[in-house]
């Protein structure tokens, strides 16, 4: 049987891909498989190059074709902070500190000012292709005064979707998959992966 990693060891994003990927002939395995891999450095300036630099890393490690992910979310008050830096916005990956450091730096912001995106760029790297395979998503939205919903991670709770009157924290997993820019992003892989793959 084929396989597949998906470089992450975030299981919030673990369970986003495996779920898309579902009812595909493969085995899916991500980084939590593999606890003892290392923390890839994410030195790139851009979504793309922190991508390609995590999809290498474990694909030159395992042979294996390979998807990797940087999203993050741009507030446009905050002149597209946190961007690459989502994560660490507030020092260490803590979601909570995370979150409290975007409502403060919001503060006083009126609501129709406090747009905001959340993009995600997938890069598949397979050994036996020479070009990687890159696709972007994203979707608009509003960052709430308040976190609401108990589902997702990260920014979840603060990001809102006036189309659904619900934060992403809100959405059940498959609502979810529908509109997220990681869901965008892997209808986008879905189109194109088989056309690119040499097996």
């Amino acid at each position: 049987m084929k396989e597949i990693i998906i470089a992450t060891k975030n299981a919030g994003k673990a369970r986003e891909f495996k779920r898309v990927f579902n009812d595909q002939e493969f085995v899916i395995k991500t980084l939590l498989d593999f606890p003892d891999f290392p923390e890839i450095r994410e030195t790139g300036k851009t979504f793309a190059e922190n991508a390609t630099l995590k999809a290498h890393a474990v694909m030159e490690q395992f042979g294996l074709p390979t998807i990797a992910d940087d999203s993050g979310l741009q507030v446009d008050a905050l002149y597209g902070q946190p961007g690459i830096y989502s994560a660490r916005y507030a020092g260490d990956h803590n979601d909570a500190a995370n979150n409290a450091k975007l409502l403060s730096e919001l503060g006083g912001v009126p609501k129709e000012k406090r747009t905001a995106r959340f993009v995600s760029t997938l890069v598949f790297a397979n050994p036996k292709n020479d070009d990687d395979l890159i696709v972007e998503g994203e979707v608009k939205g509003l960052i709430g005064s308040f976190p609401e919903g108990d589902d997702g991670f990260g920014y979840d709770p603060l990001f809102y979707v006036p189309e659904l009157g619900k934060t992403m924290a809100q959405l059940s997993i498959d609502e979810k998959n529908a509109i997220s820019h990681r869901g965008n992003a892997i209808k986008k892989l879905e189109q194109q992966w088989q056309d690119w793959i040499n097996w």
